[in-house]
């Protein structure tokens, strides 16, 4: 026998059994503690899932879920608690492949590589070889093969992975984790990328698998997707575990009121609002359109006004504030800003127009890290710098230390690089270039994510005396804090505008739209 069919005779088969709820728990994680310096990750975690059954977790951002499963998949090591696979100990943290034969992730972003074939992609590292140590391609086409047809992947061996669609990149990761021995399998938002036909016949393999003796560990930001596919879901809030229980038993306003705690408290808003509905809208947006990230948007944001524009991952909102300020090109629908319509997909046009925009992530998007406060905080403005392109440094430095009064950075000068700032006052800079034209539309995007909350404090209330100002405010978010201010907020769901909110919103209301649960039903 060749080394390819000792390997091919080796693969665990499918059960054939169907699903049992017998025997001792796939994984079962207890007392997890997982620290990053000063943040706890997970604060005395745990999670049980049974043979055979799909387990949801849930929670929002920040509850702990991808440090879970970087600890189950043996990525990191916890610095307490224990992990148990089929009732054993997890193995060493260096022995890979143990782990691979007891649960595999298939991620968000695919970890197949497009410039390989479907058959390299699979036994990748594994080669058969023949005479001469030589690899016997032919034998790693008919694993491949084989390994498809067992799990009933309609994927030819021979095609090259980057012609592969979203689905069946999924699939043939499925195959290749389930080759390894694998009988547990983390989904991490395996449905982000797919349309609604796509996302049916997922859920049709996952309950074809789960027959075969398949455990699913189901992680989704749509919770009516925990409903039409999941058997238990566990809850997860600010690090630690909220409660456990069967998806039919759950009703869906006790699975969001999880997700967010005080669910039942009213959260009015104090702030008065400064909209001027006399004045030209800071922005208007009409029958926005771009592919599959979003269309048929169209909504105003009225000078004073601060506007939410809400969703969970891969509703749109994100692309929809990227092309209000030029990252993006709309394909159809038109953008104005203060009366003026900006080139579409273009930053300088929309700038000129009157907006002023904090990106998303402000390390690749937000500042040159080794320029100075001072450089950083005016790149937006040379004409308010010098004339004929001959920049005045004294200029330059005033109005950047008329910022850093403002916007109360915690640094010796304007001289010093970003870099050398705490990520909240990284975020005061991108915020003071934003505001450094007086723009007519601000645009903001997670503008808190990962600052401090005294920082959060201080930049949300700039954000309201801004909007006090007469600027319209636009905030694209999934983070309940940045939305508490708004007069309204938008609702975004698989690139639709699903609903609006006036002021005065519950937790759980807001994130059930934003998750697409009704709540009524």
């Amino acid at each position: 026998m060749s080394d390819g069919e000792r390997a091919v005779s080796s693969w665990p088969a499918p059960a054939d059994d169907g699903r049992s709820q017998a025997g001792p728990p796939v994984v079962e994680a207890t007392g997890i503690v997982k620290r990053f310096g000063p943040t706890v990750a997970l604060d005395g975690a745990r999670i049980t899932i049974r043979p055979g059954e799909t387990h949801a977790l849930v929670g929002r951002n920040g509850a702990g879920k991808s440090t879970l499963v970087s600890v189950l998949t043996g990525l990191q090591a916890p610095d307490e608690g224990t992990i148990a696979f089929g009732g054993s100990p997890a193995p060493r943290l260096a022995d890979r492949d143990a782990w691979r034969q007891r649960v595999a992730c298939v991620y968000q972003k695919s970890t197949i590589i497009p410039t390989l074939t479907v058959a390299e992609n699979l036994f990748l590292n594994r080669h058969d070889h023949g005479r001469g140590r030589l690899i016997s391609w032919q034998a790693v086409r008919r694993r491949a093969q084989e390994l498809l047809a067992a799990w009933s992947v309609d994927v030819d061996p021979q095609t090259s992975a980057g012609d592969l669609s979203v689905e069946q990149r999924q699939f043939v990761e499925i195959a290749r984790a389930l080759s390894f021995g694998a009988r547990f399998i983390i989904l991490d938002e395996p449905t982000a990328q797919l349309d609604g036909s796509a996302i049916t016949r997922l859920f049709e393999r996952i309950r074809d698998l789960q027959r075969q003796g398949v455990t699913f560990l189901f992680i989704s930001h749509h919770l009516q997707e925990i409903y039409d596919i999941c058997d238990m879901v566990t809850v997860f809030r600010d690090a630690r575990h909220i409660v456990t229980a069967p998806v039919a038993e759950l009703p869906r306003t006790e699975l969001v009121a999880a997700m967010t705690g005080e669910a039942a408290v009213d959260r009015l808003q104090v702030r008065p609002s400064s909209l001027d509905r006399t004045a030209t809208p800071a922005l208007s947006v009409q029958g926005l359109g771009s592919g599959g990230a979003y269309g048929d948007v169209t909504f105003e944001v009225g000078a004073g006004e601060i506007v939410g524009l809400a969703g969970a991952a891969g509703s749109g909102r994100t692309e929809v504030a990227e092309t209000v300020v030029g990252l993006r090109a709309a394909q159809v629908g038109e953008v104005a800003i203060a009366g003026r319509r900006p080139r579409p997909g273009s930053v300088p046009a929309a700038l000129a127009a009157g907006a002023g925009f904090v990106p998303q992530d402000r390390h690749h998007q937000g500042f040159v890290p080794d320029m100075s406060i001072a450089d950083n905080a005016t790149l937006s403005v040379p004409h308010r710098l010098g004339r004929n392109g001959l920049l005045s440094r004294d200029r330059r430095d005033r109005l950047a230390d008329d910022m850093i009064e403002k916007l109360a950075i915690k640094t010796p000068g304007p001289e010093l690089p970003v870099s050398a700032l705490s990520g909240g006052n990284q975020q005061k800079v991108v915020m003071a270039r934003a505001l450094a034209d007086d723009p007519r539309l601000l645009v903001l995007i997670n503008p808190t994510a990962g600052v401090d909350v005294r920082s959060k404090e201080f930049l949300l209330g700039k954000v309201e005396e801004t909007a006090q100002t007469g600027t319209g405010v636009l905030i694209a978010s999934d983070e309940l804090d940045d939305l508490r201010m708004c007069d309204r907020v938008l609702v975004m769901f698989q690139g639709r505008v699903t609903s609006e909110m006036a002021r005065g919103w519950h937790d759980h209301e807001l994130v059930a739209a934003m998750e697409g649960v009704d709540l009524d039903a």
